[in-house]
């Protein structure tokens, strides 16, 4: 059996969080739409760490639970990349395409999902 939307969604942050990636929110789309269940938004410090992100999460994915994104576009275009799985789609962005599409702002009346990332203590401190 594969893993149920919420648990993708965590494996999915988990993921981009191994990559650094930023601000990290994943909304809780259940009650309004019918398209996915979760959103997950996250920043990269430039274009080539959000192909890298986009890169290691669709890898990953692909490897551990024989899942591939439905029509994904990892170009990077205005900074901007989308990995649609269906009942999770992540967005990855650099700051400034983030803050121009501001999908947080679109989606306010979604519920955040509580997650547990990395913090940089404990990645320096698990790297030494």
């Amino acid at each position: 059996m594969g893993l149920s939307s919420q648990e993708l969604t965590e494996e999915i942050v988990r993921l981009a969080d191994d990559k650094l990636a930023e601000d990290i929110v994943a909304l809780d789309m259940r009650d309004l739409v019918a398209y996915t269940d979760y959103l997950i938004i996250c920043t990269a410090r430039n274009e080539r760490q959000a192909a890298a992100i986009s890169d290691d999460v669709h890898i990953k994915l692909k490897q551990s639970q024989s899942l591939l994104p439905v029509n994904p576009d990892r170009s990077g275009d205005e900074g901007w990349s989308v990995l649609d799985y269906l009942d999770c789609v992540l967005h990855v962005f650099t700051e400034e395409a983030r803050e121009k599409f501001d999908l947080e702002e679109l989606w306010h009346e979604a519920p955040r999902l509580e997650l547990t990332l990395d913090t940089p203590e404990s990645r320096s401190t698990t790297a030494a």
